[in-house]
């Protein structure tokens, strides 16, 4: 450890997270931001281009508590996900964390 260093951090889509968390952990990790933008297969496909939302969701699901901090973030998209906003609340509801829904901002002009 670094003399003065109080927080390790990772942001991460949470796809290896499981398999890695023990390891992290060891390592000093003590804080978690996740990137989860949906909680549906086929619109996680679609924004990360790849599969995995089961995979995202379960980590989130297994954060210990006695993180430092521990947070999911989700952009909301009007058209894509503004929809699931209580279901994030009711999916995380009862894990030690905080959901920070943030809103989407073009930069396309």
């Amino acid at each position: 450890k670094l003399e003065g260093l109080k927080t390790i951090a990772v942001t991460t889509n949470g796809i290896n997270l499981t398999r890695l968390l023990p390891r992290l952990k060891e390592a000093g990790l003590n804080a978690i931001n996740i990137s989860l933008d949906t909680l549906v297969p086929a619109k996680f496909e679609f924004i990360v281009r790849r599969k995995g939302t089961n995979l995202s969701s379960k980590a989130v699901m297994q954060i210990p508590s006695g993180m430092l901090s521990c947070l999911v973030n989700c952009v909301v998209m009007r058209g894509l996900n503004e929809d699931e906003l209580l279901d994030f609340v009711d999916f995380t509801k009862d894990l030690p964390l905080d959901v920070r829904f943030i809103e989407y901002m073009p930069f396309d002009g």
